[in-house]
């Protein structure tokens, strides 16, 4: 899916997927993955699925669209079992489609497992051509994962009643990118995080039982307790003797993508042991030394500017106010096919509060411009309610470098911050002033500055080498200086 076809999103990175499992001999397990997944719709919103162990057999029910619209009760208790892993997915490797859907399904022999995965991988065509599998037929990275799984499973040298961790310790450390994955087969839950630790992934206690989820908050709404978060390199094998960790890499590097921080993860979740609503609330105020502003009231962009709003305004003395309405029942898929349309889908999600509006100097606080549709829609609604001047403070730095490794934003040439100047970006987007969160300042904020996070979308500095032909595809569609023009203010205002 690119960004022209997104809708009233475009304003925003594409999340990662999200992964849920859980282990109990009591538990009524596919209502459990149900409830983890729907903490995690935020996550993805294009397809849902979840994998079943009976003990003696797995079985795989999935459908595009929402967790509720995939699942109801009747489908829920023909999945009987104490083994469950889920998914829920939006795409960056692969289209939208049932087939690309996951968890992915293998048989092999006696065999049977499912995985699925948060991420994308960077050496895919490397990866197909040692599965022997043809261009067009991989409908996902994560197939392909599976297929190499399941190629070492029928090679008869997997150790009897650890065939799946013994096949995964082989396959994983071929893989570069960003993944977290659950797994399952007929006795094991398996979590495993990349060796960047590019995608979150938790570990959690059940009074007869285990968890493992892309968040933390999927641990409280099934009423497990956190243990911790799995570490970076880290697979985690569960069965009904409890767990036991095992390292698939030599030397691990954490590089939290720290767009979790800033946008992805729910405000309830922990990471690095940090609240992320409280770091959100902490951006807001560095950004408020950074970039003071002289106005009436401080206003979010709801719902994700709201903690960075409430911390420039306390750091600022500003009065915090709502301006902005948002209609919840508008979803994340909302799909527009034109400019004009996109313009109204804004004006269907987000609705002014005139009375607080008129005639008052507003700093608006947002975690992310991507594209710049959106806020430009915004600015020109709070004009049209008669604000008399408009500050766009945003509490992430400029977005000017796509990611490969799990989130879609397109090429480099459809992210604003990477084609204008500072002062092209205000005078596309209407402000009077805009100012972004220096990235020292954004690291500070999460409360774990030493952590190690990945910046390469603020930065350009990316972890795990990019393929060329990959990066020529996705980068190589910017001009640079030398050669044709960026795109201009100009060009943008005409939506080309």
């Amino acid at each position: 899916m690119t960004m022209e076809s997104t809708g009233i999103e475009i304003n925003k990175p594409r999340e990662a997927c999200g992964v849920f499992g859980v282990l109990g001999s009591d538990n009524p397990v596919a209502h459990q993955t149900y409830l983890g997944l729907y903490a995690l719709q935020h996550r993805g919103q294009e397809s849902a699925g979840i994998a079943v162990s009976n003990g003696e057999n797995v079985t795989v029910v999935k459908d595009m669209g929402l967790v509720s619209s995939a699942f109801d009760d009747r489908i829920l208790a023909a999945l009987e079992g104490n083994i469950a892993i889920g998914h829920t997915r939006y795409s960056t490797m692969g289209s939208s489609s049932w087939r690309a859907s996951q968890p992915f399904y293998r048989d092999v022999g006696n065999l049977e497992f499912a995985l699925a995965h948060n991420g994308n991988l960077v050496n895919t065509a490397e990866l197909a051509e040692e599965a022997g599998m043809l261009e067009g037929t991989v409908t996902s990275d994560s197939d392909l994962v599976a297929e190499l799984v399941a190629l070492e499973l029928a090679s008869d040298a997997a150790p009897e009643g650890d065939e799946l961790p013994w096949a995964l310790e082989r396959v994983l450390p071929k893989l570069r990118g960003g993944f977290s994955f659950v797994a399952m087969d007929r006795k094991h839950l398996i979590g495993i995080r990349g060796p960047e630790g590019f995608w979150p992934l938790c570990l959690g206690r059940l009074d007869n039982g285990w968890v493992v989820a892309s968040e933390s908050p999927a641990l409280d709404t099934v009423g497990a307790h956190f243990v911790r978060e799995v570490d970076p390199g880290e697979m985690i094998i569960i069965d009904a003797n409890g767990w036991r960790s095992h390292q698939l890499f030599e030397n691990p590097d954490p590089k939290l993508c720290i767009f979790e921080f800033v946008y992805f993860s729910r405000p309830d979740t922990l990471l690095y042991g940090r609240n992320v609503h409280s770091a959100r609330q902490r951006m807001g105020e560095e950004l408020a030394h950074q970039a003071p502003a002289s106005a009436d009231l401080v206003m979010p962009v709801p719902e994700s500017g709201i903690p960075a709003a409430q911390g420039f305004a306390r750091t600022s003395g500003i009065p915090y106010r709502d301006g902005l309405v948002k209609n919840r029942y508008i979803g994340r898929t909302f799909i527009a096919p034109s400019q004009e349309m996109r313009a109204l889908g804004v004006k269907m999600k987000l609705n002014p509060i005139r009375h607080n509006i008129e005639g008052q100097r507003l700093v608006v606080v947002d975690d992310s411009i991507v594209r710049g549709t959106t806020t430009r829609a915004i600015v020109e609604m709070l004009r049209a309610a008669g604000a008399a001047e408009v500050h766009l403070r945003i509490s992430s730095p400029p977005y000017r470098w796509p990611c490969f490794y799990g989130m879609d934003t397109g090429t480099q040439a459809e992210l604003m911050a990477a084609n204008l100047t500072m002062e092209e970006i205000r005078e596309y987007l209407g402000a009077n002033s805009i100012a972004y969160l220096e990235l020292d300042r954004l690291v500070s904020a999460t409360g774990a500055p030493g952590a190690g996070f990945c910046t390469a979308c603020l930065d350009g500095q990316y972890p795990v080498e990019i393929p060329e032909e990959i990066g020529r595809e996705v980068l190589g569609k910017r001009k640079d200086e030398h050669g044709s023009a960026f795109i201009s203010t100009s060009q943008m205002k005409l939506g080309q």
